[in-house]
């Protein structure tokens, strides 16, 4: 299977998943931008393989995440990120949502475990409401601690900033300092 065929439209992933369903298999699906993958995603997807027999990744569509995190994200397109995605061991398929949360994906796709990253409240997060509509459950992950995209931009920009000889003023340093 080559990489670029593990990129599935939800319709085909629906068709898939309710033969995995019907054949006993547990699907699990979990949602997210995932613009620069780091370490703590690959752990954290890896977790989530191990709740079922097959997981497939749901990512923002470029559009949903400039409504999101804004004009300037995401960094890597959505094509590159679905990409690099397909291509982790842990993953068996990715699509896209153009919405900015998974329910009406979510609603079509029917898994039997949706897994979230973070300390959400589940009984609050819009998705678990169509989740347990369609007989799945949502599980809670652990995220590790250490690890964001937001953490991996401030290292690049300060990178950047330093080979370029640029130097920030005090009172910008402190204000940022505040901030993390």
């Amino acid at each position: 299977m080559t990489l670029t065929s593990r990129i599935k439209t939800a319709d085909e992933l629906a068709a898939i998943i309710d033969a995995d369903k019907k054949a006993g298999k547990t699907v699990v699906t979990t949602n997210g931008v995932y613009d620069f993958l780091h370490a703590g995603h690959v752990e954290y997807l890896e977790e989530a393989r191990a709740l079922g027999d097959r997981l497939i990744v749901i990512l923002n569509t470029d559009a949903s995440v400039h409504r999101i995190k804004g004009p300037a994200r995401p960094i890597n397109a959505e094509q590159d990120r679905a990409l690099v995605m397909a291509a982790l061991r842990c993953v068996d398929y990715v699509t896209f949502m153009e919405e900015d949360d998974p329910r009406a994906i979510l609603d079509k796709l029917k898994p039997s475990i949706h897994a979230k990253g973070g300390d959400y409240d589940i009984e609050k997060m819009p998705e678990t409401a169509i989740v347990r509509k369609n007989g799945g459950e949502v599980k809670m992950l652990m995220l590790k601690a250490g690890y964001s995209n937001t953490i991996q931009y401030k290292r690049i920009l300060a990178a950047t900033e330093q080979e370029q000889g640029f130097e920030r003023p005090a009172w910008l340093t402190a204000a940022q300092k505040d901030k993390s």
